[in-house]
């Protein structure tokens, strides 16, 4: 009986959060901050660095994600490592992306996970391009330390700045 009115209450929080969105322009933020934290999970503590595919590294894979979704450096999105997946939803090739609030020098942002990889040891989330330049402009730092990521629940979330 509590499963089912939390997920009742689970499931009007996303219908209204994923409403209320479509109404907005993307670069105007789209959820309210005690929305967003009333549907996430259990913080995970890390770093967080950026990846991009069509500029490789060493650990860097290919231009498509986990997700069967091609990397878009101007979308807001990021890799889980590898090992979080479950924590994640499971992050496999072809399943719907999943998603997350990362927390970091003052701002939130969701991000849509649509990839997993081999990232650097100590890092727990690689940013795309857009997601990194929210958190760091000037993109000098590189690896932003105490990252807090919280998987959201839900499919339906809106990928963008929290406000």
């Amino acid at each position: 009986m509590l499963f089912r009115a939390s997920a009742a209450i689970c499931g009007a929080v996303v219908t209204f959060v994923y409403f209320s969105a479509a109404a907005h322009s993307e670069d105007v933020p789209v959820h309210a901050t005690a929305v967003v934290e009333e549907a996430c999970g259990d913080a995970l503590v890390g770093a967080a660095s950026t990846y991009n595919p069509f500029q490789p590294g060493p650990h860097e894979g290919g231009p498509e994600t986990a997700s069967g979704e091609r990397y878009d450096p101007a979308g807001w999105t990021a890799a889980i490592k590898t090992s979080l997946r479950e924590k994640f939803g499971g992050v496999q090739f072809g399943g719907r992306p999943k998603f997350a609030l990362v927390e970091a020098i003052g701002k939130k942002v969701i991000v849509k996970i649509n990839d997993v990889g081999p990232l650097v040891p100590g890092r727990i989330i690689d940013l795309n391009e857009r997601t990194m330049r929210h958190f760091d402009p000037s993109m000098e730092i590189g690896v932003i330390r105490d990252v807090k990521v919280m998987p959201l629940y839900g499919d339906f979330w809106v990928p963008g700045p929290v406000g």
